[in-house]
């Protein structure tokens, strides 16, 4: 190639990839916003910790029902219209909090958490693929952990943010012992509505912002567009689509469990005995170690072969979530913390290993992928239901199990090659 064309495309791709993080930044911000939400969302409408991951599971089982859809989507506008279509369901999404809480109904504001995953689900099927294919395909890990870096970065000051708002005032001021008065529990709603009325004005923002790129996206991305065989069948027909599936399945839910419960569990006597409002502020650290271990690991990616880094990473969250099961105190709270630094770079590792093995098209794949995020949905109500039984404590047994899972997917992924073979259990031996 021509030096100067090269450059001129290297250039292009930069912008682009540089327009598509933001997105990664901005649906991580959301996401993360459902954390401090919930513990709001469980005092004010008195919830167990089952009933209350009622809103986990709203907002990630859009992923199951959508993805796919998102998919064939996806293939059939391309990258830059359906980003767009994306954020305008986000918006919608964020509108109706509103009316479900002047209607003063849980199932409504679980009603309105699906309709803006459903939007985060499409975007996530388009930016995803783009983010990795914008540059050599040799640096797609490094892409991705980069934009997955960002995505880190708005999970690392929403907790901080939304706690200041969600969990501050109303009730939440109120002395314990104290009764909660009627005017003090609308005033807790009424915050809730203010924090996703703000969060719709800035998705608006980042739309017009979208829109104005949409040209340079689609010129960088061309010859890339998602091809057209975006079916379950296709993505299930592939051995490797479907072990990294499960993979994106496990981490999700076990990185949600953990981030839903985190304000709750520090909030806690034995733990840091804080208050709520302060203990939704110190989860930022667990999504900020995230945010670090995802710069982090961009520069490792380069030097490390990422399924031995992914085999590490989920090994040490496992061992993390055993020391939470057993250590006391604060220990116990700062060993709970620290599994974000590991969690870092999973999602995006998982990612790439996959589509670089799969024998299912991008598309396919991609869509199948972002189904397993579904995880977020099925987890944290099991998570819910173990605490509400043997305790917060007990309950990270289960993305313990979850990251040991993952360790064993990396271990295999080691000695797979790009191309979708498995490989035997003799070569796994070796």
């Amino acid at each position: 190639m021509n030096p100067v064309a090269a450059s001129t495309n290297g250039a292009k791709h930069r912008g682009a990839f540089a327009s598509i993080t933001t997105l990664f930044f901005a649906w991580g911000f959301i996401t993360v916003t459902v954390d401090p939400l919930i513990a709001s969302l469980k005092a004010i409408f008195q919830l167990s910790y089952a009933e209350v991951m009622l809103t986990q599971f709203a907002f990630f089982m859009a992923y199951g029902i959508v993805s796919l859809p998102a998919a064939a989507l996806v293939a059939r506008l391309g990258y830059p219209r359906s980003i767009i279509l994306a954020l305008g369901i986000m918006i919608a999404g964020c509108l109706c909090i509103p009316l479900a809480t002047h209607e003063d109904t849980f199932a409504l504001v679980l009603a309105a958490l699906f309709i803006i995953a459903s939007g985060i689900t499409i975007l996530q099927v388009a930016a995803n693929p783009l983010a990795a294919l914008l540059g050599p395909a040799q640096r797609s890990h490094f892409r991705l952990t980069l934009s997955q870096a960002f995505n880190s970065l708005g999970t690392a000051i929403a907790p901080y943010l939304a706690s200041s708002v969600i969990l501050t005032g109303g009730m939440f001021a109120v002395q314990g012992g104290m009764a909660v008065t009627g005017a003090q529990r609308t005033e807790s709603l009424r915050h809730i509505d203010f924090a996703f009325l703000v969060i719709a004005a800035l998705i608006g923002l980042l739309a017009l912002f979208i829109w104005s790129v949409r040209a340079r996206l689609s010129v960088a991305s061309a010859g890339g567009q998602p091809g057209h065989g975006g079916s379950l069948t296709q993505a299930l027909g592939s051995g490797w689509a479907v072990l990294g599936a499960a993979a994106i399945f496990l981490y999700v839910g076990a990185e949600v469990s953990i981030g839903s419960t985190m304000t709750n569990f520090l909030h806690r006597a034995d733990v840091f005995d804080v208050t709520l409002e302060r203990a939704g502020k110190m989860l930022s650290l667990y999504w900020g170690g995230a945010m670090v271990g995802r710069f982090i690991g961009s520069a490792l990616l380069t030097r490390v072969r990422a399924s031995w880094l992914l085999c590490a990473a989920a090994a040490a969250a496992a061992l993390l979530c055993l020391t939470v099961t057993r250590a006391p105190g604060e220990f116990a709270g700062w060993a709970a913390l620290s599994i974000g630094m590991f969690n870092s770079i999973m999602f995006p590792v998982i990612f790439t290993l996959t589509l670089e093995r799969s024998t299912a098209s991008g598309a396919a794949t991609s869509g199948l992928l972002c189904m397993a995020i579904v995880g977020g949905a099925v987890l944290p109500p099991l998570v819910g239901k173990f605490a509400d039984v043997a305790g917060l404590r007990a309950a990270y047994v289960v993305p313990l199990i979850a990251y040991a899972c993952i360790s064993a997917f990396a271990a295999v992924a080691t000695r797979a090659r790009a191309g979708g073979r498995l490989p035997a259990a003799t070569d796994v031996a070796h």
